[in-house]
């Protein structure tokens, strides 16, 4: 199963990129994952156009929460299922036009809370970083 985080816009504070390039690092080690930066929802369109049959999941306030073990469970079934690749899709300030939100076959909020759409990513990475830690069985996250 390969991962990619598809995010509108460039993640711009060097600390938020060396936290989300950190937790990428760390993930890599237990499946593929690239995180890719477009300029807008017509680049996010393109790419997901030419990675046909990715389940998409879009952060989204209004979206399906889970605990870090849901979230673990929930990877470890699409692992199982042999799902080929999920794209998470990472909004900018300005959120997702309604083309893109169509797309997404799963919706997921990280929080009730509001976060900077750079903050969100980075929490984003150390939550997949987290489940795939519990799936292994590592002491992480104790």
């Amino acid at each position: 199963m390969r991962l990619v985080l598809l995010m509108l816009g460039k993640t711009r504070r060097p600390e938020m990129r060396a936290i989300l390039e950190d937790y990428r690092k760390r993930i890599s080690h237990h499946t593929p994952i690239d995180v890719v930066e477009v300029r807008d929802a017509a680049g996010a369109l393109k790419r997901l156009d030419a990675e046909r049959g990715a389940t998409i999941v879009l952060l989204d306030a209004a979206g399906k929460t889970f605990s870090s073990e849901a979230l673990a469970k929930w990877l470890g079934e699409q692992r199982d299922r042999s799902i080929r690749q999920i794209t998470f899709l990472c909004g900018d300030a300005n959120g997702f036009p309604g083309e893109l939100r169509s797309r997404a076959q799963t919706k997921l909020s990280l929080s009730a809370m509001t976060y900077s759409h750079e903050l969100a990513r980075a929490m984003l990475a150390e939550q997949l970083y987290r489940a795939f830690a519990i799936l292994s069985g590592s002491p992480y996250p104790r």
